[in-house]
């Protein structure tokens, strides 16, 4: 199964471009499916994103841990390889940039080495400014969605996202799809 992470700070089009790389996948007659972080299709997830709308110590911990607790749900289909070709995982590893500074560095390592991770792993990317233009065309604002929270985390994202592809995504959607296209194109060529 091919495994492809999605991932990057709210606003930045992790799930428009999960699904034109489901689409890229399904047009070659390949099974694909998305798991986007949190889901609401489960109680870690329906949990996570309450939280996420709350504020304060107390959601940021409950909102951390069931987020873990979603995403490793999640990784039951990678195991079960469910007839599934192409696995995309959206808001995965990078969930970690969110925690404070050392303990990011720290569950990250810790994710990293006892989860699975691909050569597919695609860390979208743009300008704080850029991020809240689009996240205030949203009905509904998460904690972490302030000018403040989204330059602490993507400081913070982008040092634990070496050997990740980052792509910049303040183009339009089809300049910044073609050059995860490019990338998609190499490694699938060497497979």
């Amino acid at each position: 199964m091919r495994l492809i992470i999605v991932d990057g700070l709210d606003g930045v089009g992790k799930d428009t471009h999960a699904c034109l790389i489901r689409d890229r996948y399904e047009k070659k007659g390949e099974n694909v499916v998305i798991r986007s972080h949190p889901e609401s299709d489960n109680f870690y997830g329906r949990e996570t994103k309450k939280a996420l709308l709350g504020k304060g110590k107390i959601n940021r911990l409950i909102a951390s841990v069931f987020y873990a607790f979603d995403v490793l749900r999640s990784l039951r289909m990678y195991y079960r390889n469910q007839n599934c070709d192409t696995l995309i995982l959206v808001r995965y590893l990078m969930g970690t940039a969110y925690l404070p500074k050392g303990l990011a560095q720290f569950t990250y390592g810790v994710f990293e080495r006892f989860v699975p991770t691909s050569e597919y792993m695609f860390f979208l990317d743009a300008e704080p400014d850029e991020l809240l233009e689009r996240i205030k065309r949203r009905k509904e604002r998460e904690m972490f969605e302030t000018y403040g929270e989204l330059v602490k985390v993507r400081e913070k994202a982008i040092d634990l996202a070496r050997g990740w592809y980052i792509i910049d995504t303040a183009q339009p959607v089809e300049k910044t799809f073609s050059c995860i296209e490019d990338v998609l194109d190499l490694i699938d060529d060497r497979e």
